[in-house]
């Protein structure tokens, strides 16, 4: 019985995962790698540990399953987004670190480029709004700032790459530089309406047409793994940005289907179909999928910092010793005692898109006990994707029957109980949540006929837990109004 691998490459760690035909997981290995916060508001990862981080995770869920490359038919990536890579053609090397989603250097380019009156071409054009948040400013940066780069970008000797295909780069032995449309559609320089790359977005962030990948559907063999890589060829055959990952194996695969993954941000799409959507209330339009000639589309609000505010109060704060203490600690307390936190510790993304927010700790009192932050940092993560459902009900005018959760913290059960609270509606957690590595793997699986078609794959999605509404409507609206004057204060703190 063969066997997709699915690579999951995210913000934190790197991970592999080993599906059967029932998608069930039979093996996973995860590496750690290092954050890099060479100033304030940067953030930075080496490529090459990035690259190392990965291939070792494979080969360890491979071993762990008690398996070898002859069981394993194809190879799927889902990947962090936005996160840019620019490297040497001819030596496969890096020319500097690479550029996170949550880096925010660029922030005063995009403010040059809305204040020349350019925002509205880039939302027409791309969905998405200006940003640092986007990859366009981030390659612009590299090249501008990297000694020869700019040079060595208009000779061709240099490529760009989100993770998606700076992994496949490497997976192939520099065979094929390629990217899929979901990632494309992430970078301020694809226009989702043509499919293709865009020359005058191109011409306007000054970014030459030679480092750019050929994008591909998110469903193809695009190569085989090259010798040293893996102890023999295996296809690579599937490849999509890990929130539209997300969303396939959600098997939220028909219009108005929402679902909401927790990670280190958290990050909400609603399938509109083949229908694009434009927002009037801060959400994102991009490409939910393209397989074969088929585009689906997607409404998405991402929130910076989500399960990562969590990482904050065991890191940096000491309050708890793991992540999972999280959950007791905030329970111990019936309420959050009048304390808010607004963790724009990058920023705020949707449906606000202030980069010059900077985190706030509101309401404190001389009774204020770490369990009452522990609370407040939960109730944050929740409210963030309240406000986030708010503006995408708003946009696509309909009222979410359900929401489907995925993610690392969506194992918290009090998180969960309060997402429901404030949404108001059913918060439907899966069994599997490698539902983002999920995704990886059926598009793999599909590429080369080990499943058949996506309706097979959602007969076997497996029971649910259900979190349903049980806060007094009266209470909810307290605690949001809060929310809401919390988030004002924080908003523009820092200076331009």
């Amino acid at each position: 019985m063969k066997y997709i691998l699915a690579l999951d490459q995210g913000t934190t760690s790197s991970r592999a995962l080993v599906f059967d035909r029932q998608g069930q997981c039979l093996a996973r290995a995860q590496q750690e790698f290092p954050q890099l916060y060479p100033r304030p508001g940067w953030v930075e990862h080496d490529p090459m540990a990035i690259w190392s981080s990965q291939l070792e995770a494979a080969r360890q869920a491979i071993a762990m399953g008690g398996l070898t490359c002859d069981d394993i038919a194809a190879i799927g990536i889902a990947n962090q987004r936005e996160t840019t890579v620019v490297w040497n053609r001819r030596t496969g090397l890096p020319v500097g670190n690479a550029i996170v989603w949550q880096d925010r250097r660029t922030a005063g380019a995009c403010d040059r480029l809305r204040e020349a009156g350019r925002e509205p071409l880039f939302r027409q054009k791309t969905g998405l709004c200006l940003d640092p948040y986007f990859s366009g400013t981030k390659l612009a940066w590299v090249l501008d700032n990297v000694p020869d780069a700019r040079r060595q970008a208009c000779a061709g000797e240099l490529a760009f790459g989100t993770v998606d295909t700076w992994l496949a780069w490497n997976l192939t032995g520099g065979a094929v530089h390629v990217t899929d449309a979901t990632n494309a559609s992430r970078t301020l320089l694809f226009n989702i309406h043509t499919g293709r790359w865009d020359d005058e977005l191109l011409a306007i962030l000054d970014v030459p047409a030679a480092v750019l990948p050929e994008v591909r559907s998110c469903s193809e063999v695009i190569g085989e793994t090259a010798p040293g890589v893996l102890d023999r060829p295996v296809p690579v055959a599937g490849m999509m940005g890990d929130q539209q990952a997300a969303l396939l194996g959600q098997m939220c695969i028909h219009r108005g289907m929402v679902k909401n993954t927790y990670g280190t941000g958290c990050f909400m799409l609603m399938n509109t179909g083949e229908q694009v959507v434009p927002s009037q209330h801060g959400l994102l339009t991009t490409i939910a999928s393209r397989i074969g000639p088929r585009v689906q589309y997607a409404l998405e609000g991402s929130v910076f910092i989500g399960g990562a505010v969590v990482q904050w109060l065991r890191d940096e704060m000491g309050l708890i010793r793991t992540a999972g203490e999280v959950e007791a600690m905030a329970a111990s307390v019936p309420d959050n005692g009048g304390v808010y936190l607004v963790p724009a510790f990058a920023g705020l993304g949707a449906p606000h898109w202030d980069p010059y927010a900077r985190g706030l700790l509101a309401g404190i009192t001389r009774g204020t006990t770490a369990a009452h932050l522990a609370r407040a940092a939960l109730e944050a993560i929740a409210f963030q994707v309240a406000d986030v459902l708010e503006a995408m009900e708003a946009d696509a005018g309909v009222r979410l029957a359900e929401l489907r959760v995925d993610g690392g913290a969506a194992v918290n059960g009090l998180l969960m109980q309060l997402q429901a609270d404030f949404l108001g509606v059913p918060v439907v957690s899966p069994v599997v949540l490698e539902t983002t590595a999920m995704g990886a793997a059926c598009l793999a699986g599909l590429a080369v006929g080990y499943w058949q078609d996506l309706s097979d794959l959602a007969r076997q999605r497996q029971g649910d837990r259900i979190f349903t509404p049980k806060m007094p409507a009266e209470e909810v609206t307290r605690l949001r109004a809060g929310w809401r004057k919390a988030v004002e204060r924080a908003k523009g703190w820092q200076e331009p």
